[in-house]
């Protein structure tokens, strides 16, 4: 096994943190970069959060960030995972990792590449297996959920999310306007259907409501003061009102995926 094996996870929104703390919870020492300005809904599952508060911390894993890499060890030191704001990714070739896995959810490539680390994982759409990257693992819910492609892409970014409690698109909820979000409600807030949730605030200084469109619990919001252009995904709802807990949990979905991350990677450091 290679113990000092370094693990890089480009991004730290919800669906990276299932792995990032799968990655963790394994022993395997993992190092998140993460954009200036996060824009993650689900925030209180979200460890990009530490570029905002310092710190945060994700079902018992606590996320810290730093400045440089030199201070990666001393968060090791803590059993915490550090943060650092790198969107170009230019310390991947000082730090030597033995994986790089891109969890930007982009639905495109952002600038990952085969030459950044021995194995490469890319999750979503927008890669290539084989050609931008070693292994793009399937992040569309249902039957090829998690699965592990090695040549070819996963499926196609629809624009449609997947289905939950009888919902698709009208639980998600995005900007009608440019301008700056503000939160009216927080998550984990029971609301109802048109109930206004938020604000956006124009350039002419006018604030556009932000209202639901099922009812539900408000289970991701976008973080007050983030700039916004139309059709910005926004805020979340799950119509299943007894879920509560989920707000605060790592989705079903993000640890399929995770699992399938960790498989591919104890295949690449565990030898």
């Amino acid at each position: 096994m290679k113990k000092d094996a370094l693990i890089i996870v480009r991004g730290g929104g919800d669906l990276a943190t299932g792995t990032i703390h799968r990655l963790w919870s394994a022993g395997l020492r993992v190092l998140v970069l993460e954009t200036a300005q996060p824009a993650a809904i689900r925030r209180q599952v979200a460890l990009c959060e530490a570029v905002y508060e310092g710190e945060t911390t994700v079902e018992g894993l606590r996320a810290v960030r730093i400045e440089t890499l030199e201070q990666v060890q001393s968060v090791w030191a803590q059993s915490a995972v550090p943060v650092l704001v790198d969107p170009e990714g230019a310390c991947i070739a000082r730090a030597k990792p033995e994986v790089v896995v891109d969890a930007i959810l982009a639905k495109r490539n952002l600038g990952t590449h085969r030459d950044m680390a021995p194995l490469t994982i890319a999750l979503g759409p927008g890669f290539v297996a084989g050609q931008d990257v070693d292994v793009v693992v399937e992040t569309k819910r249902g039957h090829r959920l998690g699965r592990i492609i090695r040549e070819g892409s996963a499926i196609p970014n629809t624009g449609i999310p997947g289905v939950i409690g009888g919902y698709g698109a009208e639980r998600v909820i995005h900007a009608q306007a440019a301008g700056v979000f503000m939160n009216v409600r927080k998550i984990g807030d029971l609301v109802e259907k048109c109930e206004t949730i938020a604000t956006i605030r124009t350039q002419d200084g006018t604030d556009i409501p932000v209202t639901a469109q099922i009812p539900g619990i408000l289970r991701g919001l976008l973080r007050s003061g983030y700039p916004v252009t139309p059709g910005f995904k926004i805020a979340d709802i799950d119509p299943r009102r007894e879920e509560l807990s989920n707000c605060f949990l790592i989705s079903d979905k993000s640890r399929c995926i995770a699992g399938s991350v960790l498989e591919l990677v104890c295949a690449q450091v565990w030898q």
